[in-house]
């Protein structure tokens, strides 16, 4: 623990920072209202910072900029949430009140809000099928031989799959089936799927449809059981970073959805709602920072959001904005 006159002056540096992107010198922190001692003594303290491994001086005769443990001091010990500016809570507000339809587009225009309020990249998971129980099913004929299975869970999400028989269907097939694939799925998940009643109905009418259908969903589940990751404001990152090898590394681990969700996942699992540099454990993220959150459905764990910026991000902005995003996502999604 460092005493407060020393926490000062290290928030003092890691806000200039922040602020400026340029080493901060001593007679700037002196200057700054919650540090109120001479340049001689912030120098001497900078120094035992730097000794500490707190800060470090990039090179002679210049200030001082924040290393990781400088940061990790800074984002553990923020004595109060900071509140967002009123045009983002309004922005926020307005983005909810307005936000309709299925939920691959309201997850995607998520990604894109938070991007646009931190001014860094933007991740949101989707909630795995697995978790969601099935709210509605409908089933209709497409053509002589392709009928369309629409189901609605529980989170929002609304799968659609079409189905292909070798015959031709009528309205009394169509109708049977729909009957045994709601018997099958109402109130389930898709891994508690009952087909006892569908294996029942043998060959009447509607049992090789509802078979089919339920063989089309269980396919398309498997194929998305890790959860759909949506990405926005992945252009920032060419303004964030200095060096173009570093900005093509950063797209290139958002490009894949895997690494992106064992990410987010295994910053959560640790017990943080930041990661900072080589927190992340990804040797391509040395120089960036993760600010992730859960957002709940029905009280409920059910995805990720997070932005990625440098190290030098603005944490209680980023913070504050993570937190009321996820927020009144699942507000939203709970709701319906």
């Amino acid at each position: 623990m460092l005493d407060e006159r020393k926490a000062n002056i290290l928030r003092a540096v890691v806000e200039e920072y922040i602020r400026t992107a340029q080493p901060v010198g001593s007679g700037h922190v002196a200057a700054d209202p919650g540090v109120s001692v001479s340049s001689a003594t912030v120098r001497n303290d900078m120094a035992v910072l730097e000794a500490d491994g707190y800060l470090v001086q990039p090179h002679t005769s210049a200030g001082r900029i924040p290393t990781e443990k400088g940061y990790r001091y800074f984002v553990d010990h923020v004595p109060t949430p900071a509140r967002l500016a009123n045009p983002d809570a309004q922005q926020i507000r307005t983005f909810f009140t307005q936000a309709h339809g299925e939920l691959e587009q309201m997850l995607a225009d998520t990604s894109r809000l938070l991007a646009d309020l931190t001014h860094y990249a933007a991740v949101v998971t989707a909630p795995p099928p697995e978790a969601a129980t099935v709210r509605s099913v409908q089933l209709v004929g497409l053509a002589p031989r392709v009928a369309l299975l629409v189901t609605v869970l529980s989170n929002g999400v609304v799968d659609k799959v079409t189905v292909e028989v070798d015959h031709d269907l009528g309205d009394v097939e169509v109708s049977d089936a729909t009957a045994l694939v709601i018997s099958a799925l109402m109130g389930r998940t898709y891994a508690e799927v009952a087909t006892d009643d569908v294996a029942a109905a043998g060959d009447i009418a509607g049992g090789a449809l509802a078979r089919a259908a339920l063989g089309a969903l269980r396919t398309v589940a498997g194929e998305t059981s890790s959860g759909e990751v949506f990405v926005g404001g992945a252009s920032r990152v060419a303004s964030a970073f200095d060096a173009v090898t570093q900005v093509s590394e950063v797209l290139r681990v958002l490009e894949q959805q895997f690494v992106v969700v064992t990410l987010l996942r295994d910053v959560l699992d640790r017990g943080l709602s930041v990661a900072i540099g080589t927190e992340t454990g990804i040797e391509p993220l040395a120089d960036c920072s993760v600010v992730v959150s859960p957002y709940l459905v029905n009280g409920e764990p059910a995805g990720t959001i997070g932005v990625l910026g440098p190290t030098r991000m603005n944490y209680p902005q980023a913070i504050a904005t993570v937190a009321v995003v996820s927020r009144r996502l699942g507000e939203t999604l709970t709701t319906g």
